[in-house]
């Protein structure tokens, strides 16, 4: 049977502002993003994420972002690649402290937002996404894009890159995210995610957002916990998944 990991982004309010149904995400998808408080989340907050995935079976990742609270970690930062490294590191080493306390640990590693989008193509941060995750614990997955420079520069050393594709978000061409800022670059409908999540799941290919068919790599599918009817569209995709045959596992 094919496995696939469903994660979302998680944790990501602040104090007593919360950004999603962190609870019913967690009820739902195997591996939660859990931001480390650079872009989002705060200590209390990732503390119960934390003992929240561990208590539902759900993996934990270390979703690090640049340190950019005010933009929720969606602008590019023109941060030195060693500075960037050891804000990086900082993160992960907070979320696995609340980890461990929680009973679990942090099981792999992703960029978040605007990092996520310029490790793409800027070899200086996708550099220094991989340093961290090197320094930290090489033996951990780096969930990223195939075919960006992370991924690349991942594979040169040594570490497992773990394909990510995503059921709510439309690619360009090239097979990268269109930018949020463009028409038509979120996907709302429940049903349309969970038609999306198996036809990469099964197929390796995805319509972009120009109508042609592009090819897709896809190990883990990610719903954004902001994406309006979140909730509804990872149920949908969980169920879409399940029908389908595919085995829904934590990544690892």
């Amino acid at each position: 049977m094919p496995q696939i990991a469903l994660t979302t982004d998680i944790g990501e309010g602040l104090g007593r502002w919360e950004l999603a149904d962190d609870d019913a995400l967690l009820d739902i998808v195997t591996s939660a993003n859990i931001a480390c408080g650079f872009h989002g989340g705060d200590p209390g907050i990732m503390r119960r994420t934390c003992q929240t995935s561990v208590d539902n079976n759900v993996s934990i990742g270390a979703q690090v972002s640049y340190r950019d609270l005010h933009g929720f970690g969606r602008r590019y930062i023109a941060v030195p690649q060693q500075e960037l490294t050891d804000d990086l590191l900082y993160q992960m080493g907070a979320l696995e402290a609340f980890a461990r306390l929680a009973g679990g640990q942090v099981d792999y590693i992703r960029a978040h937002g605007a990092l996520y989008n310029a490790s793409a193509k800027v070899t200086e941060h996708a550099q220094a996404i991989v340093d961290a995750t090197r320094a930290f614990n090489p033996e951990l997955p780096l969930l990223c894009q195939v075919g960006t420079e992370t991924w690349r520069l991942g594979q040169d050393a040594g570490l497992r890159t773990v394909a990510e594709a995503f059921v709510d978000r439309a690619y360009t061409t090239e097979g990268l995210l269109v930018p949020r800022t463009e028409p038509n670059a979120m996907y709302a409908d429940p049903e349309e995610a969970g038609r999306r999540a198996v036809q990469m799941a099964t197929t390796g290919k995805i319509e972009a957002i120009d109508g042609s068919s592009i090819q897709i790599q896809a190990e883990a599918l990610l719903v954004h916990c902001d994406t309006t009817g979140a909730v509804e569209i990872a149920r949908s995709t969980r169920s879409a998944l399940v029908e389908a045959g595919i085995e829904l596992v934590p990544l690892r």
